[in-house]
């Protein structure tokens, strides 16, 4: 799977190189953004999974209200692989016309620190349009381990012998590095489970093969309804809309801060004026009572922000994503 993966990358790179050509020959030909009627035709998102994930869901989520608003439809483009960096390279190598624009995840700021030969460079190369929302990460354990929050956590961890497992939907996600931030943050000893996804690690965790897991909430919640799993905490700033109950990390180390990020970006070079226009619709769909009510339905918190807002949040999670990744000495494999 790893040596795949880097086979990939290298591949990427070679076509890399050839890639600024055509792009800046395009980025001449763009008409003027403000006078040319954007869109005249139909607009393509790039998702960068297999159809059917929760990626896939926000992304169908756009396209009904961007047709009603625009009288073109988004057409989803589906282009897995390498942990998303196969559709954001050709997002990044595609005409800056604003008609390809790609959905971006916290892969987008993990994979500069965790992959060092990427085909493209995340912050010369793609632009935020808007950050469409975010969803919570939770640590959670099973049932029988006897604890009910993190402070219950932190006391069972620094009397336990050895490190206390946390299974992850694998190497280099978000709920990896969350798990890698706890175990700083508090200085208790976790040893990090990865999986391929988070059916296999959530099902190790039910059977209690392994005590601990960090996931996106909103896959988890159905076992944590069911008693399966308990929720001792939420990873992100805030708490969740729809289960505010829930306490945060935050709330015993003041600062901590991992969320599952989601939004468009764009080739670099689109012109401002046009990348202002498209983030300042994709923000007015987000912020419609439709398409905010349904990203709560699953889990996910609404924001619609400005481009220059998704571009500081993107520069600032590189940043320190980053340097934990330097910190902790985490590989792809």
């Amino acid at each position: 799977m790893i040596a795949r993966r880097r086979a990939l990358l290298t591949a990427l790179s070679a076509l890399a190189a050839t890639a600024d050509v055509p792009r800046a020959a395009a980025a001449a030909e763009t008409t003027d953004p403000a006078s040319d009627g954007w869109p005249t035709r139909p607009v393509t998102l790039v998702v960068p999974f297999v159809p059917g994930g929760p990626a896939d869901v926000v992304a169908r989520l756009l396209a009904e209200p961007f047709q009603a608003r625009h009288g073109q439809p988004l057409v989803l483009e589906y282009k897995p692989g390498a942990g998303t960096i196969v559709g954001t390279q050709f997002v990044a190598h595609a005409a800056p016309d604003g008609y390809t624009l790609g959905l971006a995840v916290s892969a987008l700021q993990i994979n500069p620190g965790l992959e060092p030969r990427l085909p493209y460079d995340t912050l010369r190369d793609l632009r935020g349009v808007s950050q469409i929302a975010y969803a919570h990460f939770g640590l959670f354990a099973n049932p029988a381990l006897g604890i009910d929050d993190l402070p219950g956590l932190i006391a069972y961890a620094r009397r336990h012998k050895g490190p206390l497992a946390y299974a992850t939907p694998g190497i280099g996600t978000g709920p990896h590095l969350a798990g890698v931030l706890l175990a700083r943050r508090t200085g208790i000893d976790l040893l990090h489970v990865p999986y391929r996804g988070s059916a296999p690690a959530q099902q190790d965790v039910v059977a209690g093969r392994v005590p601990l897991l960090v996931d996106v909430l909103f896959a988890a919640w159905p076992l944590v309804r069911e008693g399966r799993l308990k929720a001792l905490a939420l990873a992100s700033p805030h708490r969740s809309s729809a289960h505010p109950e829930l306490p945060l990390i935050a709330d015993t180390l003041p600062g901590f801060s991992a969320m599952s990020t989601i939004g468009v970006i764009a080739p670099a070079a689109l012109p401002r004026e046009r990348l202002r226009r498209i983030g300042a619709a994709l923000a007015a769909a987000v912020h419609a009572d439709g398409l905010g009510r349904a990203l709560r339905g699953l889990g996910m918190e609404p924001v619609g922000s400005t481009p220059d807002e998704y571009d500081a949040l993107i520069r600032g999670e590189i940043a320190r994503w980053t340097e934990l990744i330097r910190r902790a000495g985490i590989t792809p494999g």
